[in-house]
């Protein structure tokens, strides 16, 4: 017994155990302490931060809403009728619908926005104009028609915000789908305008936009406008009868409520008066039965490690003997368990280290002597008697060709870049049943010879990446874009990796922007020189810049990048063009541009986008973005100097409205008669004779492209009426607007 109580091994051993037992303890220590019911109130608190917080994001849309409306009931088009009795001017209209559209597109769960007069039947909406039956007949079909709104909006009103119902949706293909949609009434108690409004919520985004996945599971909200009726709620069967009686809300705000097997929590808006109830599951049963569970449990649990303890410290000191003398250090006395430890340790550090020494030069070496074979320039004779000693390492066979590997990272939503050896093992793995070695040249690129003993080797070859590319961007490099390019066949001799490699380099200079397969095949690459690049319309590219006209800017960059990959040019042309616009761009930046060197760095991720673009919608969002922010930082000419620069730019770009001869001088801060002579002078015609010019000269445009009638291009042209545009067109051409139609459809 002696013996055993002195011997170092035991005690480690034993010792080891008892710490278990400890940590085992203290575990089982904090598990009894955050019982049930402390792990329920914790539960609880959350569960009420998470839905003050989803309070706040209500309150905050709900504020939307209510600044929305105000913020409609002050345009300015009370008045929709024209000089002529009983018309309705659908310039202001269509003015007033884009107002609108522009008021809610950064409210993601604003469905639709519906506006209409007591006196007009017609209806203006953020996505159209139509009649209002139309509007909730056809487009919103539900329990509630046009008829409804029509006697609900003559009644006097407060603001209200209907419960959410299904509507049914017509789209303008004529298909219907089925959306659940909360409609927010404006009041007409006080007429702040002579304007109806109706604001169509997504009642699923507004949920989403609330974050409701931060309550626990099994609790739910209702919400409960200002007369107390519920116009939102995640309980499908809500019952909260004489519970509001119960409770008092004017002066705490919140108020608690057990009943049954919930607890309900009351909480009231500061903003609008609206009641939020938190319906959560109440505390659990038998708490005190399952801690005197945990106490039991503790105690037979140290008991039995202690006694299992003992009997494996006596039972493992024979081997730990055994061991100590099979590595050399006999009979000693002291601690067994590190001696051991550090033996093994010494021994494997060794062992790893000369592992990774050899092969980390032999790696490298190969990999140094095939990049300097790549060289096109010459070497020294003693480079040279090197990379000829590792010619027989790199051919195998008779022929061979060369694959270049490039990936590009898709976006960060994968997690961090891969680890380069990692990437290598996975396409070594493509490899593999290859005679081929594969090498890390730079910038997410890899170099792999193949070799080849007949030339229907490579048909073969192209097949089998085109599926395993594929694989690896689905799977293993998910986070990744993958093309390969497959030189042509080469003889096996040293000399002709620097042909081949120029080669494989050129597959992704000169493919097609339409290019779909992973896999470039170069012998089949057609050499194409049809680019397309628009002087005048990069030219009003550079004026919708200045003055901010974004969509303009978007539909350019896209026709010029559509017509490019529809005429099939190369990669390496389309990024030369997008290059170009970038540069013409960059000149219409300000100096605060390049505060803290923004521009530059904008430059550089722009250069950095394009170069390593897998596709053409790739180098567009690059262009679209890069546009957004010269936009936002341009340097406009000043609009209030007589330039012909800016006047005939000024035209152009507003053509399109009631441009009346005052209307322009007053934006030059000129008066009509001094401007009237100056343009007469400067320009050789008449304002208004340039005016129609430019006017027709879109006029004809649309004639030709578009299906728009002919009294809603005049519209679309900046005349009042179809008579007014028919005259002047005939005037200007010869022939009517529908007889010119004719003839170019010919």
């Amino acid at each position: 017994m002696k013996r055993y109580i002195t011997n170092q091994g035991i005690i480690q051993i034993f010792g080891s155990l008892l710490l278990v037992i400890a940590f085992m303890f203290v575990s089982n220590y904090f598990v009894y302490k955050n019982s049930i019911s402390s792990i329920y109130e914790k539960v609880t608190e959350n569960n009420t931060l998470a839905v003050k917080s989803m309070m706040k994001s209500y309150d905050d849309s709900f504020r939307s809403i209510n600044n929305i409306l105000h913020a409609i009931h002050g345009l300015r088009f009370n008045d929709l009728e024209s000089d002529e009795a009983g018309r309705i001017d659908m310039t202001k209209v269509y003015m007033m619908q884009d107002s609108i559209a522009t008021l809610v597109s950064s409210i993601d769960f604003i469905e639709d926005v519906i506006v209409f007069y007591d006196d007009y039947d017609i209806a203006i909406t953020a996505k159209g104009t139509s009649s209002l039956d139309h509007v909730f007949n056809q487009k919103y079909k539900s329990m509630y028609d046009a008829n409804y709104w029509r006697n609900y909006m003559r009644t006097k009103n407060a603001f209200k915000i209907f419960a959410g119902e299904y509507y049914k949706i017509s789209s303008e293909t004529f298909q219907q789908n089925k959306k659940k949609l909360m409609l927010a009434v404006d009041g007409n108690k006080i007429r702040i305008s002579n304007k109806n409004i109706i604001l169509l919520i997504d009642e699923k985004a507004l949920m989403k936009n609330a974050n409701q996945n931060l309550m626990i599971p099994g609790a739910s909200m209702m919400i409960l406008d200002q007369n107390r009726n519920v116009i939102l709620s995640t309980d499908p069967n809500p019952d909260i009868r004489g519970m509001l009686d119960e409770i008092y809300l004017s002066s705490s705000k919140e108020e608690s409520l057990t009943k049954e097997n919930y607890e309900y929590h009351f909480f009231k808006s500061e903003f609008n008066g609206f009641i939020y109830i938190d319906k959560v599951p109440y505390q659990f049963n038998n708490i005190d039965s399952v801690s005197r569970a945990n106490r039991v449990m503790m105690v037979t649990t140290i008991v039995c490690s202690i006694v299992l303890s003992i009997f494996l410290s006596i039972f493992l000191n024979r081997p730990v003997k055994r061991i100590l003398k099979q590595l050399g250090r006999g009979q000693t006395i002291g601690n067994d368990f590190r001696k051991i430890h550090s033996d093994i340790v010494q021994m494997q550090n060794e062992i790893d280290s000369y592992k990774k020494q050899l092969k980390t030069i032999g790696s490298e070496a190969r990999r140094g002597v095939f990049l300097q074979a790549l060289d096109e320039y010459s070497h020294s004779s003693e480079l040279d008697l090197q990379i000829q000693n590792y010619c027989s390492d790199f051919f195998r066979s008779k022929q061979f060709v060369l694959v270049m590997f490039h990936l590009s990272m898709k976006s960060n939503e994968h997690g961090p870049m891969m680890p380069i050896d990692r990437i290598s093992e996975i396409i070594q793995v493509s490899l593999s049943g290859m005679n081929a070695s594969l090498f890390y040249e730079r910038q997410l690129q890899f170099i792999a010879i193949v070799n080849m003993n007949q030339v229907s080797e490579r048909d073969t070859l192209l097949k089998h990446f085109k599926a395993h590319l594929t694989r690896m961007e689905n799977d293993e490099l998910a986070g990744y874009s993958i093309k390969a390019s497959v030189s042509k066949l080469y003889s096996s001799e040293m000399a002709n990796i620097k042909y081949a490699y120029r080669n494989v380099m050129n597959g992704m200079l000169y493919r097609s922007v339409n290019e779909a397969s992973n896999v470039l095949d170069m012998m089949k690459i057609q050499y194409e020189w049809s680019v397309y690049f628009p002087f005048e319309k990069i030219e009003k590219l550079s004026n919708y810049v200045t003055v901010g006209k974004l969509k303009e800017v978007k539909e350019i960059i896209a026709e010029t990048i559509k017509e490019n990959s529809d005429r099939d040019i190369h990669h390496h042309q389309l990024t030369h063009i997008a290059k170009t616009i970038f540069f013409y761009l960059v000149k219409h930046a300000g100096a605060e541009a390049n505060t803290n060197n923004e521009l530059y760095q904008l430059e550089q991720q722009f250069m950095y986008k394009v170069d390593h673009a897998f596709n053409c919608t790739v180098i567009e969002d690059a262009l679209i973005e890069a546009a957004k922010y010269i936009a936002k930082h341009s340097k406009p000419e000043q609009a209030s100097k007589l330039n012909p620069a800016f006047i005939s730019q000024y035209i152009e770009l507003h053509y399109m409205e009631n441009l009346y001869l005052d209307d322009i001088a007053a934006v030059t801060e000129t008066s009509s008669k001094y401007f009237s002579s100056y343009f007469k002078k400067t320009f050789g015609i008449n304002y208004v004779e340039y005016l129609n010019k430019v006017r027709l000269s879109h006029a004809r445009e649309l004639l030709k492209d578009t299906t728009y009638t002919v009294a809603e291009i005049g519209e679309k042209t900046g005349y009042l009426n179809s008579s007014t545009f028919s005259t002047t067109f005939r005037k200007f051409f010869g022939i009517s607007p529908s007889d010119y139609r004719k003839q170019n459809m010919s």
